[in-house]
């Protein structure tokens, strides 16, 4: 321990991790002691009052239960890690570019009903509304493990605002997911592999970020990787983030060539057109938010775009559980 900082550090973050754990369930436990004495007290009583208050804590507990599992299944190498999540618009001009301004919206409110870190690592404008591509750093407790579930092409239907006649549209925009690297996991880059270009800003954050070339594009030769970030208010900062991405698509690409299976850290790649979606959000000509791929739907289209994506994301990874298993107990029988 003494003589490898990083495998102590590594050590206590998954100690910290199996505590939080340990505490959650013992919460849990406690709760429902309470709730069942509650109850008890409640059918003593007779008072609706009091069966009403019990009916909200087990809703409650049902949530709190819920997530708790789903945290117990993430047990993938990366899941607990820090995500960066890049958003870009495809088929559908401005009015996918909206719905990619949309999506951030909806990922970033997401992200701070769970008490995340939200940073907006890298932004481009569309020409007249909304975003050609964004990229968010989001870091809290297995970020990364639950972001994964959105990654794929997304697809909205609804009548357009930038259209005159108020025709109905379907625009898509691609969602990627990479975990952030730790150090000891981080892929060797050979500085003359990389072509670094700076710019000035172009989007807000103050006279500083706009008025020097503080922004920061890096290329990494080899692969064709580009990465970039301006939000940072400093050359260095943004240097330091872009890093950051290249290593993660850089680590993704390599795992990728090295085994199949791991092709989940960056998804596949796909045309952001039709027939590719994971999931339609339909405004027009009824509200309807479907995921393609577990089949689960929710009417709610205002309650999702606010960002309640948690049973989409539940589904999804429950439905991976269900069939990593298959093959397991196929191997037993």
């Amino acid at each position: 321990m003494w003589q490898d900082s990083r495998a102590a550090a590594a050590l206590g973050k998954r100690l910290r991790g199996l505590q939080a754990v340990r505490e959650r369930y013992a919460a849990l436990a406690r709760e429902i002691e309470e709730l069942a004495a509650f109850w008890k007290l409640a059918l003593e009583e007779g008072e609706e009052t009091l069966e009403q208050e019990v009916a909200q804590g087990v809703a409650a507990l049902e949530r709190a239960l819920a997530a708790a599992e789903m945290e117990v299944l993430l047990n993938g190498p990366y899941d607990d890690h820090a995500a960066y999540l890049t958003l870009h618009a495809g088929a559908g001009g401005t009015e996918a570019q909206d719905w990619t301004a949309m999506l951030l919206r909806m990922y970033t409110r997401w992200a701070e009903e769970k008490g995340y870190t939200v940073e907006l690592v890298d932004v481009l404008a569309g020409e007249e509304a909304g975003l050609k591509s964004a990229t968010l750093r989001v870091a809290g407790p297995y970020a990364y493990g639950y972001l994964k579930a959105e990654m794929g092409v997304h697809r909205l239907v609804r009548m357009s605002p930038f259209d005159a006649a108020r025709r109905r549209h379907t625009s898509f925009a691609s969602v990627e997911v990479l975990p952030e690297l730790e150090q000891e996991e981080e892929v060797t880059i050979d500085p003359e592999d990389l072509r670094i270009d700076t710019f000035r800003a172009s989007g807000a954050g103050g006279q500083h970020v706009n008025r020097t070339d503080s922004a920061v594009r890096i290329t990494h030769l080899p692969t064709g990787i580009v990465v970039q970030c301006q939000n940072e208010r400093s050359q260095h900062a943004n240097r330091l983030t872009a890093m950051r991405i290249l290593q993660a698509r850089l680590f993704a690409l390599k795992r990728q060539e090295e085994q199949e299976r791991l092709n989940m850290l960056k998804g596949e790649q796909k045309e952001i057109a039709w027939g590719s979606q994971i999931r339609s959000y339909i405004f027009q000509p009824y509200q309807l938010v479907k995921d393609h791929r577990t089949g689960l739907e929710v009417g709610n289209v205002e309650a999702v775009m606010d960002g309640d994506l948690d049973p989409f994301i539940f589904a999804y990874l429950r439905r991976q559980v269900r069939q990593e298993q298959t093959p397991r107990s196929r191997a037993v029988n």
